[in-house]
């Protein structure tokens, strides 16, 4: 996809134009054997061998999602792909296209958006998806608005309603790097590195979700919001009661969590339970069951009331991630 970046560097989108950007994307988006008919006509077709089609979508805004001084082009295509390629593997579906809505202003750089298009494209590439289509509109902000699609394989969907008393719970993934980064951003630290580069550009496993669905997960959700607001949305659905113990191997709290909190005098434990964007997986299986080996037991399912998370035996009433209108 290096070929994307020959705009001229003083180009904008304004001098560029709607469809010569188009053109620019379009020409150089590689094609996959799935996809049927790709970019260039009123919609792109795309074979469903199972003959259920998992459809996600998920908005990106500027300001709120990103900071272009935070991030390169590049950095906010892959994570605008990645947050939805993860809820896709959070179904046990397999990503196979992505449709990409982008809004920005008429100065922005040509070359920003044809960087922006590659970094969505190797991210889906990396998943092992297309991007097949899309749509480009002028507005006053960078906005990315991506619909994924996956396939299922003849598997049954792996709902967040199917946890059951006794199931185990586990993550395959990160838990509070992206936060721990947004925090060293926001008081200008430069380090540690690792954090800040799992913020602007996350690492989701999406063959753990397929895998999950081999093994038999009982449920599984994407974790966005948070862990605790996840779990809760999980336990909720479920009708049962999540303990997440934190003395699990899977949350211990890594040097780097340590050097950010020490840094910033914050609690690294509450960046691994309310931050969001990691994109880790959270699932169910039955106790005994062969998990895959990118899961990690973080807690446990119990009977009581529906939606409850405790944290090492205690209810959890703080916030528990990301909500955009609170």
């Amino acid at each position: 996809m290096a070929d994307l970046q020959d705009a001229a560097p003083a180009s904008s989108l304004a001098e560029v134009g709607e469809f010569g950007l188009i053109d620019r994307i379009t020409a150089r988006l590689p094609r996959l054997p799935g996809v049927i008919v790709g970019p260039g006509d009123d919609t792109a077709v795309v074979s469903a061998p199972d003959g259920r089609v998992a459809v996600t979508t998920d908005v990106l805004v500027e300001g709120r999602h990103f900071r272009r001084e935070w991030s390169s082009a590049a950095d906010v295509g892959h994570k605008a792909a990645a947050a939805n390629l993860a809820d896709i593997a959070a179904m046990g579906a397999v990503p196979t296209a992505l449709v990409v809505g982008f809004g920005a202003p008429g100065g922005l750089p040509a070359q920003w958006a044809l960087d922006c298009a590659r970094g969505i494209a190797e991210e889906a590439a990396g998943a092992g998806a297309a991007v097949v289509g899309g749509d480009v509109v002028a507005s006053g902000i960078v906005i990315i608005a991506i619909t994924a699609l996956g396939d299922l394989q003849g598997r049954a969907p792996v709902l967040r309603s199917g946890a059951r008393p006794g199931d185990v719970l586990a993550i395959a993934g990160r838990v509070g790097w992206s936060a721990a980064g947004l925090a060293l951003l926001e008081a200008g630290a430069e380090g540690p590195a690792e954090l800040i580069a799992a913020h602007r550009r996350p690492e989701p496993e999406y063959q753990a979700g397929p895998r999950a669905a081999i093994a038999g997960a009982t449920s599984m959700i994407d974790v966005s919001d948070g862990l605790v607001a996840d779990a809760a949305h999980l336990a909720d659905a479920s009708g049962v009661m999540v303990d997440i113990d934190t003395g699990t191997d899977a949350l211990a709290v890594t040097e780097a969590m340590q050097r950010a909190a020490d840094l910033l005098g914050a609690d690294p434990r509450s960046w691994m339970m309310r931050g969001g964007e990691d994109h880790g997986l959270l699932a169910t299986f039955p106790a005994g069951v062969q998990m895959p080996p990118s899961f990690r037991v973080i807690g446990r399912v119990a009977g009581g009331a529906a939606g409850v998370v405790q944290v090492d035996g205690s209810a959890w009433t703080g916030a528990g991630g990301f909500d955009h209108y609170r």
